[in-house]
């Protein structure tokens, strides 16, 4: 039987060894990249990084795939897209709704508007005869306005032509050419004529030599007399009388004017 003699320290030794065979070795954690992070991305990818352990702290661990969550993603964008188009749809269905319902209107109007005018159609039927009666009036009152458009008071002139006439003298005869509906009066190529519508050749009679100035001042003041014009004088040696002859134009101021309608 043999002894073995151990030193102190040798047996500090043994239970140290002892001790740390006993306690675990703490495992190694390495970091995991942060999904979606721009700075895990831009870390190299075989750098493994050392953190501390967490006492107490309530243990997660995310083992779902990426390709869940793009699904997920998708998903809410199809959904959202979905809800689009259908709101649009109803967009859609209310305008064509509403443009429906004013084309509907519209021809509601437009077929009441044709009726109304049918109506009215008929009914001015019943009054063709007085319409025809209507035109024969207007067209009987255009030929008179024409007709008359040329007509001259011809008494009051020459009641005033005969008042003219100066002390001795007589009208022996009076000549008339006047101006026709039909046709342009033919005007004088002298200048110094003005323009006329009617000339009236006088002829007076007197005893003594006429004082023919005298009467062609007092007739040249007549309203609607252009100019007088003084012609012959001659002595008719049967009767032993004198005669005169003057020639008197008019203007367009002697229209009588009676047919026209007002407001022209």
């Amino acid at each position: 039987m043999s002894l073995t003699a151990r030193r102190p320290h040798d047996a500090d030794a043994d239970d140290a060894a002892t001790t740390k065979a006993a306690t675990p070795k703490k495992p190694i954690k390495t970091k995991k990249p942060v999904k979606g992070s721009k700075g895990a991305a831009a870390s190299a990818p075989s750098e493994t990084r050392h953190e501390a352990l967490a006492i107490g702290a309530e243990p997660r661990v995310d083992l779902l795939p990426p390709e869940v969550r793009a699904e997920r993603r998708n998903a809410r964008t199809r959904r959202g897209f979905g809800w689009g188009v259908l709101v649009v749809l109803v967009v859609v269905l209310i305008a064509a709704g509403g443009a429906f319902s004013l084309n509907v209107l519209s021809q509601a109007q437009l077929l009441a508007a044709r009726n109304q005018t049918a109506s009215l159609l008929a009914q001015q039927q019943q009054y063709a005869p007085v319409r025809e009666i209507q035109k024969q009036v207007a067209l009987a009152q255009a030929a008179q306005e024409a007709g008359a458009s040329t007509e001259i008071d011809w008494k009051a002139f020459l009641d005033q032509v005969g008042s003219a006439q100066p002390e001795g003298l007589s009208l022996a005869s009076v000549a008339v050419d006047s101006v026709s509906p039909l046709a342009l009066y033919q005007q004088s190529t002298d200048p110094l004529q003005g323009p006329r519508i009617a000339t009236v050749t006088v002829v007076g009679t007197s005893a003594a030599l006429p004082n023919v100035p005298a009467w062609v001042s007092v007739l040249q003041k007549i309203p609607g007399v252009v100019d007088v014009v003084p012609g012959t004088v001659t002595l008719d040696e049967v009767n032993h009388v004198y005669k005169s002859t003057v020639t008197i134009h008019l203007s367009d101021s002697l229209y009588t004017k009676r047919f026209e309608t007002k407001g022209k």
